[in-house]
């Protein structure tokens, strides 16, 4: 009776144990685990489900690549998903490789994982590689070129290369490896600091859609051959491509965005692209335009070093490119005023204005009415000032004094935002001239502290959303001064004009992090 008992409860406990198993393979959605076999002939439980390969890889693809890589220590089956892995970015920090006292990674260990890893999906072939060695200022550049003739293979859809700064004069990239059939499939290419020379008659990237070009050696003549055989482009960027001084761009029926900074030796852009859209510029100059579409409605330009900016802007742009939706203009040197002029831009909806520190003192911010006046359909209108280190300490007694432009109403105009509002007396009039004029305004902001640079920052530990980095910007006394000066101007010439309708967001100096004194500036609205 007691062996019976005991066979009974044997069997009860693995019916238990059966039981509790096939729970966890229904949680887990996987299927009956296969065997295998080890080499005396026992069979060993693997507890993967027994699925395709290719399914299997389809997974791992879906994976980040870092978690792809640990599952490798699992099993083979991962090991062999992993090879297959498509996405490989591979980095200091994604290697999990750390800098040393002298900011230098180990070279010796970045080279030998990335052998390792490239020589492992080789036979798998890489569709997207972003190799970033911007850190490893000793790096061996026959690296470089065994690395690519590895992962520039038929299957290649994405390369992005980051090399030092010191490659920008050393290093050429090897053109070859893209065209005879291994660039057919390539839809992003992103190179930084090397030589880039294309040959006339060597291929065509058939399907890239994006170029980026950052400090890359490239002369005009390579450039056009390469865009001329670069049907499929979508997005070209070009920055601190310092060969190019005529920028011509052919007759690229797809090419929709064009971004060009930083190129110091340029002096003229002719682009014969029809169907462009967006157009950003930055450089220290105005350079000659050359737009022949007629779709251009997002444009951003920066002259860092040309005076009076604005003026140009409001006189020639609304000519150049007519269908503009979307203006953002950067000035760092306005000594003049904004003109009135007749010209229109009938369709621009969104208009932001940075101006720098370097304004002349006597700079006219009413002025800038003039581009609310030009925009009939305007809808969001942002202006920021950098916090000049001049404290703006004028008091130009009851709102009597105050100047008034012709009435003209802006029946579209929904959000205003003015970022670094002072005290100056043409800043409280543009302010209240757009408040009597804006029939249709839904919300606006004044901030007396320029915080814009930092968007996803965006907000002070008083002011939500607040900062990720848990700090305000810093503000020196002189600063915080004019800032709370700010805030007494609006509340003693602003807040009282603002109509029931209107959302007014008033932002001043952090409480915490800017106190002069802060019971002094309280502002109700």
């Amino acid at each position: 009776m007691g062996m019976l008992a005991l066979k009974r409860l044997m069997s009860k406990q693995q019916r238990e144990r059966q039981h509790r198993r096939h729970k966890v393979q229904g949680r887990n959605k996987s299927i009956t685990s296969r065997s295998k076999a080890t080499k005396d002939g026992r069979r060993l439980r693997d507890p993967l489900p027994n699925l395709p390969e290719e399914i299997w890889y389809h997974i791992h693809s879906l994976m980040p690549m870092e978690d792809s890589a640990r599952t490798a220590c699992v099993s083979r089956t991962f090991l062999r998903s992993w090879r297959h892995h498509p996405y490989l970015i591979l980095s200091n920090r994604t290697l999990g490789l750390k800098q040393n006292a002298s900011g230098k990674g180990d070279v010796w260990a970045f080279t030998t994982k990335i052998d390792q890893i490239l020589k492992n999906h080789s036979a798998a072939g890489v569709k997207t590689l972003e190799l970033d060695v911007f850190e490893c200022r000793d790096l061996n550049a026959c690296y470089l070129s065994d690395w690519l003739q590895i992962a520039i293979t038929p299957k290649i859809e994405s390369l992005t290369l980051e090399l030092p700064s010191k490659y920008e004069e050393e290093y050429n990239f090897p053109c070859s490896l893209l065209f005879g059939g291994n660039g057919n499939l390539i839809r992003h290419l992103h190179l930084t600091y090397c030589a880039f020379r294309p040959k006339v008659g060597i291929g065509c990237l058939r399907s890239l859609t994006k170029l980026h070009l950052s400090h890359v050696h490239i002369s005009e003549e390579e450039l056009v051959c390469l865009l001329s055989n670069s049907l499929a482009l979508v997005q070209l960027e070009l920055n601190h491509c310092s060969e190019i001084i005529c920028l011509e761009i052919p007759c690229v029926q797809q090419l929709s965005c064009l971004t060009v900074s930083g190129c110091s030796m340029l002096q003229m852009i002719d682009s014969k692209a029809p169907n462009l859209s967006t157009f950003d510029f930055t450089g220290d100059n105005l350079v000659q335009f050359s737009l022949e579409s007629l779709q251009v409605k997002n444009l951003g330009m920066a002259c860092l070093k040309e005076i009076n900016f604005l003026n140009y802007s409001i006189t020639k742009l609304p000519y150049m490119v007519p269908n503009l939706e979307t203006l953002t203009l950067s000035s760092y040197n306005e000594m003049v005023n904004t003109p009135t002029i007749a010209a229109r831009f009938h369709h621009l909806n969104y208009l932001e204005i940075y101006l720098d520190a370097c304004l002349f003192p006597e700079y006219d911010f009413l002025s800038l009415g003039s581009f609310l006046d030009a925009s009939p359909v305007l809808e969001t209108f942002i202006l920021s000032r950098a916090m000049k280190f001049d404290p703006v300490l004028e008091d130009f007694g009851d709102a009597s004094n105050m100047r008034q432009l012709p009435k003209h109403k802006y029946e579209s105009l929904k959000d205003v935002m003015i970022y670094g509002f002072c005290s100056a007396k043409s800043m409280v009039e543009l302010t209240c001239h757009i408040l009597e004029n804006a029939i249709s305004l839904e919300s606006i902001t004044l901030d007396t502290v320029n915080d814009w640079e930092d968007e996803e920052d965006l907000g002070r530990c008083s002011v939500a959303p607040a900062r990720k980095s848990g700090e305000c910007c810093y503000l020196d006394s002189v600063s915080i001064l004019e800032a709370n000066k700010g805030l007494m101007a609006i509340q003693k010439y602003i807040a009282a004009k603002v109509p029931s309708t209107v959302q007014l967001d008033v932002r001043g100096p952090c409480s915490r992090c800017h106190s002069l004194e802060p019971s002094r500036y309280e502002v109700k609205c």
